[in-house]
């Protein structure tokens, strides 16, 4: 039986973050590979350091009916491309930096073309369906606990670091730097949060806040206010304690002070340590990958589930194996709900997505788009649909088809 009264704790990261630069560069080179060909194939991953972008890995696209020469030329066009943008995403973080700056950063691109040999498990034929491009097991999880349907610790940490980096590109907070830390913690009473424990901002900073030296105190006066915004009334007592740039100074951040790497930040990516993980890192990797595209699937239908009101919380557990369409395994796990047995949703739930194969995942959540440098800060998941096709999996759309199974 799992516990009612508990303390529980989640981080964010900023997009200025190190790791968090990585991801966005990645996902940059998913997005562009997919405007160019939407059955695009791209694993990829970067490195930042002092001045440096270094980004690797394989990719491939082409146009239908272009035989092998024409299509290798087109993504190699395609890869030539790439600084620009690269450059772009960075300028738009606010990079700008002595140690790690936009323009001035050397690039370097090692991608190549895709492995025949995995390519030969995915790519669909006349005889098969696609498979999965790997093997493995994904997660997703749903909780009431906001109306976001995620985590509170977790969804508050992003919040935190939202606002701070809205008030920095609006020039309302001008001396905030992009690298930034939160972290959120609270008690729960009967599984719900009542109260906030602890909050903890470390968030780079100029040399001068305004016209004044840099004192720990003064720039708390500065960070606390628009973290406080983000709580809802009630949770923030006289007695929560707040941490914010504990260790003192925090100028050299970014790249320039620790290097960062795609994919170090699933936890931060999904549910902040409140649900399993799979293990997989979405960031890089265009949707054929099931570490990606399977993980916003089940997040997909376990919001579903809560929204309907079938449960508190919903985890459900997927699991593929390579070049192999149909999922080996499917897993709903409802925390005690006695709304439904969980067998049901099992049968029904993969029947909503056609099976839950890699390209009826594709099709029904409308992943071959360019959606998802969007997704490479605050978090995968609790953001809203957008205009754009962005953040589909947030849909609540099969809750009156649910519902009836109740």
């Amino acid at each position: 039986m799992s516990r009612a009264n508990y303390v529980f704790t989640s981080e964010s990261v900023s997009e200025g973050h190190p790791d968090k630069v990585a991801d966005r560069i990645s996902d940059t080179v998913v997005d562009a590979f997919i405007e160019a060909d939407p059955e695009a194939r791209v694993a990829c991953e970067t490195m930042v350091t002092t001045n440096r972008i270094i980004l690797a890995g394989e990719v491939r696209a082409g146009k239908p009916g272009a035989d092998k020469a024409a299509n290798k030329a087109f993504t190699k066009d395609i890869i030539a491309s790439l600084q620009p943008k690269v450059r772009a995403a960075v300028k738009d973080i606010g990079y700008a930096q002595k140690g790690f700056h936009w323009e001035k950063a050397k690039f370097a691109c090692y991608l190549h073309g895709q492995s025949a040999h995995i390519a030969q498990g995915v790519d669909a034929t006349a005889k098969k369906d696609e498979g999965a491009g790997d093997q493995g097991i994904m997660f997703g999880y749903a909780c009431s606990e906001t109306p976001e349907m995620m985590p509170a610790t977790l969804q508050y940490s992003h919040n935190i670091l939202k606002r701070l980096a809205d008030a920095r590109h609006s020039g309302e907070r001008a001396e905030l730097e992009p690298d930034a830390k939160s972290q959120v913690t609270l008690r729960y009473e009967n599984g719900k949060p009542v109260e906030v424990l602890a909050v903890v901002v470390s968030h780079q900073h100029t040399k001068k806040l305004g016209d004044k030296s840099y004192s720990q105190s003064r720039f708390a006066d500065l960070v606390k206010p628009i973290a406080a915004s983000v709580f809802p009334d009630g949770l923030l007592t006289k007695k929560t304690k707040w941490h914010i740039n504990p260790t003192g100074k925090f100028e050299i951040g970014g790249p320039d002070g620790d290097s960062g790497l795609t994919g170090r930040k699933i936890i931060v990516d999904t549910y902040g340590g409140a649900s399993p993980h799979g293990g997989g890192a979405f960031s890089g990797k265009d949707p054929t990958k099931v570490d990606r595209s399977a993980a916003y699937a089940c997040r997909y239908l376990a919001k579903n589930v809560v929204a309907a009101g079938l449960a508190e919380r919903c985890t459900i557990q997927i699991s593929y194996a390579i070049g192999v369409a149909k999922p080996t395994s499917f897993y709903v796990d409802l925390h005690g709900a006695d709304t439904i047995d969980p067998a049901i949703l099992e049968a029904k739930l993969p029947e909503l997505m056609d099976g839950c194969t890699p390209r009826a995942i594709r099709t029904h959540l409308k992943l071959n788009r360019p959606i998802y440098a969007r997704t490479a800060a605050y978090g995968h998941f609790g953001r809203q649909p957008d205009n754009e096709g962005g953040f589909t999996w947030e849909r609540d759309d099969l809750v009156g088809e649910l519902k009836r199974l109740a």
